[in-house]
């Protein structure tokens, strides 16, 4: 294996090593993991050489992060990984490819972009993957510019995770609040502090609540906790009527066993994680009064795009 490594081209190589790391990474997860999680475990998994670990002067991006967010571009289009929101997804054909080893896997991976670039509609007759001559990264290449647009994406999400870690329970709560008003919904209780009796927030789809779903919702905000499945039991109980809708929002992530529960029960219930309460606030960001919007608010930046 290490002689096939010595082999690759200096780029290619770091590519092969950090993208099989990834991969290996993202499986010991389950399966997806944010990008900066991934390459915070990577830097402490393998050991670079000062070429790789050279900033570019122009980004100030480090040579090996910088090369394996290229390749992982490409990766995307040989349908071994999902990059959504600054999580990464590892697929099925991802998992399986681990299998082949760093310089193995980096080789089919070129060879599914190649396939995925001759099928492209807007394809200009590219020959197989762009290799960065010398391990340098060009910024005019589409494989490039998606490579530092998904990096910006990843900060400016993390940036969004630790403004809503640093709220207390309270302003979290304020703010699942403020999403549902500009969902639509009307909230006429929201919880004080206190003793709240397992309710945070009562949401109706009219002002009177005469008309169904109605929302009763709970809000955990543990960023870095997973909801145990006792506290979605507790939330059926709470649900008396065909009418009323459970919904449980935290800030952190749930257990595979709360998942499997909300799924299976007869009772509606919904869960809503740390991510998902993100994409849906900036999908109805617009839609918010000032007011709300203070509670996180984001400043909307537009790049160039692809039809790809």
């Amino acid at each position: 294996m290490e002689k096939e490594l010595d082999e690759l081209a200096p780029s290619v190589r770091t590519a092969a090593r950090t993208i099989h790391t990834a991969f290996k990474i993202l499986k010991e997860a389950g399966g997806q993991l944010s990008g900066k999680e991934v390459i915070e475990k990577i830097r402490n998994t393998l050991d670079f050489n000062d070429w790789e670990k050279e900033r570019y002067e122009k980004t100030g991006y480090v040579r090996w992060e910088a090369i394996l967010q290229f390749y992982s571009v490409n990766c995307t289009k040989a349908g071994f990984l999902i990059k959504k929101k600054g999580i990464w997804y590892l697929t099925p054909e991802g998992t399986e490819s681990i299998k082949l080893g760093p310089a193995k896997l980096i080789h089919t991976v070129s060879e599914a972009y190649r396939i995925w670039a001759s099928q492209a509609k807007q394809n200009k007759e590219t020959e197989g993957i762009e290799t960065p001559p010398e391990g340098e990264i060009s910024d005019d290449n589409p494989e490039s510019q998606k490579a530092n647009l998904d990096l910006l994406e990843a900060q400016a999400s993390e940036g969004i995770k630790s403004y809503i870690k640093n709220k207390n329970p309270y302003e979290f709560q304020e703010l699942v609040a403020a999403l549902l008003r500009a969902m639509g919904y009307y909230t006429p209780f929201i919880s004080p502090k206190g003793k709240d009796g397992g309710i945070d927030i009562i949401a109706y789809s009219d002002p009177l609540g005469a008309t169904t779903p109605r929302l009763k919702v709970q809000v955990k905000h543990k960023p870095e906790a997973s909801v145990p499945v006792d506290d979605i039991r507790s939330l059926a109980g709470l649900l008396n009527s065909e009418g009323e809708i459970g919904l449980f929002v935290t800030s952190g992530q749930f257990s595979a066993e709360a998942i499997r529960f909300s799924q299976q029960n007869q009772k509606h219930i919904k869960l809503l994680k740390g991510d998902d309460l993100i994409n849906l606030w900036q999908e109805f960001y617009p839609k918010m009064k000032d007011e709300d919007k203070n509670l996180l608010p984001l400043y909307p930046i537009y790049f160039l795009g692809s039809n790809e």
